[in-house]
Formats: C-alpha cells, sequence, structure tokens
C-alpha cells in the first residue's frame, strides 16, 4: 500500500506542459464539480418551473424556462469549463484565445435571447397593446430587426477583438447617406410605412376614400398599400402619398348624420303644411338606431314647398345606412298619402293672355 502511494505520489507530481498531473486533476474535479451543479439546478430547479409554467394561462413564463434552458444553460456549461482552463497556468496567449471565444459565445446567446423575444413579442396573441393588424405588419419586419440585431452583434464582436471599425462605421455612414439620396422615394415610402403603423390612420379591412378613390385596404406594404375599390379593380398607392393625402376612415364612423329634403305642391293647404315636420319626424322616429335631430320648413322652392330634416344613424354601416332611409321613405310616402300631402315636381304653368282681337 504504501509502494502504491508512493507511486501515485510519484505520478500525480509528473509535470505536463510544466504543470503538475495533480493539478490538471484537480482542474477536473472542479469542472466536473461546476458542470454537475448547472445540470442540478436544470434538473431540479427549472424542470420543476417549467412544469409549473405549463398549468398557468400565460405563455410568457414557459418562454422565460424555454429561452433559459436552450440559451443560458449552454453558456455556462462553456463557462464552467473556460473558467478551468484559464485557471490553469497555460500562459498569456491561451488566455486570450478563451477570453475571445466567451466573448462570442456571449455575443451569440444574447443575440439568439434579442431575436426570441421579438418573434415572441410579434406572435404573442396575449400582448393588447399591439394591434393584430400591427403585430402582421411587423411580421414583414422581422428579418429586418434580425439583420440588425446581428451586425450590432457583430461589430460589437470586431470592437472586443482589437478591430478599429470606427473607419468601418464611417465608410457605412458614407455609403448610407449616398444610398438616401439615390433612394428618396424609396425611404420615403419606407417612412410612410412606419408613420401608418405606429399612427394608425387606417387598417387592413377598413374603408377609406382619398380623393375620388374609395375601397377596402387588403395590404400595407413596406412601398405601396393596395385598396381593392368598389368596382372590384385594386388601386396601388405609394404609402408617402397616403400619409400627405386626406384619407377618410368610414370604418371608424361610429355614427351618421344623414340630411334629406323633400318638396310638396304649392297647393297644398296651410293646414297640411303645418302637419309635414311632424310626419317626417314621425317616420323617421318609427325606425330602430336613430336618433331624431330636427325637421323644418325650409324654403319657398322654385316648383315646391321644401323640407329639411336631419337625423343620425347610430352605425357607421353604410348598407345599415341605406336600409333605414328607404324605410323613412317608405314611411313619409305612407304618410303623406294617408293625409292627402302631394309631393311636387318640377312643373311649369303657362298662363296665355288672350289678344284683342279675343276679347272682342
Amino acid at each position: 500500500m504504501e509502494k502504491f502511494l508512493q507511486q501515485l505520489q510519484h505520478f500525480l507530481s509528473f509535470e505536463l506542459f510544466g504543470t503538475s498531473i495533480a493539478v490538471y486533476f484537480s482542474a477536473l474535479g472542479w469542472m466536473a464539480l461546476g458542470i454537475f451543479c448547472v445540470w442540478l439546478v436544470n434538473w431540479s430547479v427549472l424542470n420543476r418551473f417549467k412544469r409549473w409554467a405549463q398549468g398557468t394561462a400565460t405563455t410568457w413564463d414557459d418562454f422565460l424556462i424555454e429561452i433559459i434552458q436552450r440559451r443560458v444553460v449552454p453558456y455556462l456549461y462553456f463557462l464552467v469549463v473556460a473558467l478551468v482552463i484559464k485557471s490553469l497556468p497555460w500562459g498569456a496567449v491561451v488566455e486570450q484565445m478563451v477570453d475571445r471565444v466567451l466573448v462570442v459565445m456571449l455575443t451569440l446567446t444574447l443575440i439568439l435571447m434579442a431575436t426570441g423575444l421579438i418573434k415572441k413579442i410579434i406572435d404573442d396573441k396575449e400582448i393588447k397593446a399591439i394591434h393584430e393588424n400591427q403585430k402582421t405588419a411587423f411580421k414583414g419586419l422581422y428579418p429586418a430587426l434580425n439583420t440588425l440585431i446581428w451586425v450590432i452583434g457583430i461589430v460589437f464582436l470586431l470592437d472586443n477583438f482589437g478591430l478599429d471599425i470606427s473607419a468601418v462605421v464611417t465608410g457605412l455612414g458614407i455609403g448610407g447617406v449616398a444610398v438616401a439620396l439615390a433612394a428618396q422615394a424609396i425611404l420615403g415610402d419606407l417612412f410612410s410605412y412606419f408613420a401608418i403603423l405606429l399612427d394608425r390612420p387606417f387598417e387592413l379591412g377598413d374603408f377609406i376614400i382619398i380623393g375620388d378613390i374609395m375601397g377596402t385596404v387588403e395590404h400595407i406594404g413596406l412601398k405601396t398599400t393596395r385598396i381593392r375599390s368598389l368596382s372590384g379593380e385594386q388601386v396601388i398607392f405609394a404609402n408617402h402619398d397616403l400619409t400627405s393625402s386626406r384619407v377618410r376612415n368610414y370604418k371608424r364612423m361610429f355614427q351618421r348624420r344623414v340630411v334629406f329634403r323633400l318638396g310638396i305642391v304649392y297647393e297644398t293647404p296651410l293646414e297640411k303644411v303645418e302637419k309635414v315636420p311632424g310626419l317626417i319626424r314621425n317616420a323617421i322616429e318609427q325606425q330602430a338606431d336613430v336618433r331624431f335631430d330636427r325637421s323644418h320648413f325650409f324654403q319657398f322652392g322654385a316648383h315646391s314647398l321644401d323640407f329639411e330634416a336631419v337625423y343620425f344613424v347610430l352605425d357607421g354601416d353604410y348598407n345599415h345606412y341605406m336600409d333605414i332611409q328607404q324605410s323613412v321613405n317608405f314611411a313619409i310616402m305612407k304618410l303623406f298619402r294617408e293625409e292627402g300631402v302631394v309631393f311636387a315636381y318640377p312643373t311649369q304653368v303657362i298662363y296665355t293672355i288672350p289678344s284683342p282681337s279675343e276679347k272682342v
């Protein structure tokens, strides 16, 4: 036994690359202990939280546990190995290499966590602050956001590796100015897209009017917005045309003010003329989803006694408004017929004066 211990001591005192075998075994022991601790935390704590999160209504706790297990835990394993390697007297070159690999792994971990978080925010239906149409639009920006995050990560790595990135950034700035000057229209449409996306003057499915074009919004893209007109064709607008125009959004009309006029013949007796405003009011108030405003004898027209009525339809739907107006017209015709009131239409009365010979 004593001889075995002497041989073991002699073996452990043997140096490899200037370091005794005992130091290597000690480092392996610490490495195994660190890896075991990370595994134990992952197996006992994180898996328990994972089972608990699966029973909750929200999906954000599941996402948090998943991103820790998929991104943070592998980095911790690598961190344990790297710290043990750095504890050994390999020299400055090895330590510098380990530090750079650690920076690369940390950067990759943060990039993957950031891109995963953005994707979760865009796809998650539990976030009420972001409208569904905005999420759909943001999905089109996801590749651009991914690219931006990766570019920032690469620039961060280059800076940590000691490279002078100021010249690169300056070159990119000059190139960006040149590209901006060459693509002013495209960039204008792109900024207008962000204005539409964030300010939400209209959304997918809204019925809007721009100038003499009216239709339903079908697509909001980075450069163009497409509208399906009432006659069936698709009208394509550049985004900057929409943000610089007056857009009338009928989808957000919560009530519709209706003004109409009608005329009756001049031969109508006064007592019946006085009843007409009340008859019109009665016809309007018979309808559902309306609020009566006024009805008046408006003016003496060229060939009729004109009346004007105003009411509100408590709904922005155009077809519903037309149904109500049709019912109002039917009711007015029925009430006028019962009262003997006659609608006017353009007529001319010609008076002839007999000639002197005819008088004789």
